[in-house]
């Protein structure tokens, strides 16, 4: 969802090409159908789609490990408290977090930037409603921008782009309907492919967003 409306805030004013990343994730298979119809639906002709099923030999997250089971329940009261934000986690990272993911992610899509001559990578990552994953947070985009100007060719300048940093759940649907982001074609539900589960954090997190700001999730729920 979050990248879903990225991708429409881009199109604005660029010109853009979609990276899809799989790295052994329990629904990839669904997130690859949304990522191919929400390209279609904005006209976007250059694609990539890339693997790192090493993440999934890496382990460590209940996305990439059978083992260890997704939570289906609320983050707990002082977890809340202690982050200022609901459904954020500040003193437990939670199981779902994949190890340094996103570092990974935005490796892939500097590097095709660069060779593309593209001047900047955009990525709907979210802080302050979100999970509480450590390379969520403006700090780690900040310092891998940094990274990006010493190791690319000095000609690149290619930035780093989170539109959405900053935004909750509820005001990213506001935006994404004001912009006619096709929120029926995205997928978040952390376990199914099918119907989302309506119970794990991913499912919760956007079910609030749009009861928040009073629109209709379009897509189909086992429970709701």
């Amino acid at each position: 969802m979050d990248s879903c409306v990225t991708l429409a805030e881009a199109a604005l004013r660029h010109e853009p090409c979609a990276l899809h990343f799989s790295y052994g994730q329990r629904t990839q298979a669904r997130e690859l159908r949304a990522f191919h119809a929400i390209c279609d639906h904005f006209d976007v002709l250059r694609r990539l789609t890339a693997s790192q099923p090493a993440l999934r030999e890496v382990g460590g997250s209940a996305l990439t490990d059978p083992s260890i089971a997704v939570p289906m329940q609320e983050p707990s009261a002082a977890a809340v408290e202690a982050s200022g934000t609901p459904g954020a986690r500040a003193a437990e990272i939670p199981v779902t977090y994949v190890p340094f993911r996103n570092a990974q992610i935005l490796s892939l899509a500097v590097a095709w930037a660069e060779a593309l001559g593209a001047e900047s990578v955009h990525m709907g990552a979210v802080e302050e409603d979100s999970s509480g994953y450590p390379d969520c947070r403006e700090q780690f985009f900040h310092a891998f921008a940094a990274a990006v100007d010493v190791g690319t060719k000095p000609e690149s300048h290619i930035g780093i782009v989170t539109p959405l940093i900053h935004m909750t759940k509820a005001q990213i649907v506001r935006r994404g309907a004001e912009l006619g982001a096709p929120f029926h074609l995205t997928w978040s539900c952390y376990t199914e492919e099918e119907a989302a589960c309506g119970e794990c954090e991913s499912c919760r997190l956007r079910l609030r967003g749009f009861q928040t700001a009073g629109v209709k999730d379009p897509i189909p729920y086992r429970m709701r």
